[in-house]
């Protein structure tokens, strides 16, 4: 029976040499970003799970890994995070699971939920905000036909 592989996502701190990607490379085909610090990488394991630790474990000590995750969601829609804390930080974040009575896995992934919920709600008040300041200035039928203009453009990047 073969082994199925799972597409993986290789967060990094910081930026590789092309030097440094290509050694890498050699233990196992990456494909980079254009910045190189995201590389995909497909791992052969029965588990998404099983295939993240054996990515960290093949490439941990030879590229500077912040996060892997599997590139694609599973049937629930989720992405698996493999993050390895340091020890300080995971002795905190396990004594503060134990309070509230959960693993450390579900600890982190509703502090992860909250975040992005909190992130969301922040970014829903600032456009708010910014349709207010420009509706002071303009007319709804003005801005709704600037808005559909610069839809049809493909934006260069989103600024902050």
């Amino acid at each position: 029976m073969t082994m199925p592989h799972h597409a993986l996502e290789i967060v990094l701190t910081r930026p590789l040499t092309p030097a440094a990607l290509h050694r890498a490379a050699r233990t196992l085909p990456l494909a980079a970003n254009h910045d190189a610090t995201r590389l995909m990488a497909l791992a052969e394991a029965r588990t998404p799970h099983r295939a993240a630790h054996r990515l960290r474990h093949r490439l941990g000590t030879r590229l500077p890994i912040d996060v892997i995750t599997t590139h694609y969601p599973d049937a629930d829609h989720k992405v698996l995070l493999n993050v390895a804390f340091p020890p300080a930080a995971h002795a905190a974040l396990t004594a503060d699971a134990r309070r509230a009575h959960q693993s450390l896995e579900r600890f982190v992934e509703l502090a992860l939920h909250r975040a992005l919920a909190r992130h969301a709600d922040q970014e829903t008040d600032r456009l708010d905000h910014a349709v207010c300041e420009l509706l002071a200035h303009t007319t709804p039928a003005y801005l709704l036909s600037a808005v559909g203009h610069a839809l049809t453009r493909l934006p260069e990047r989103p600024t902050p």
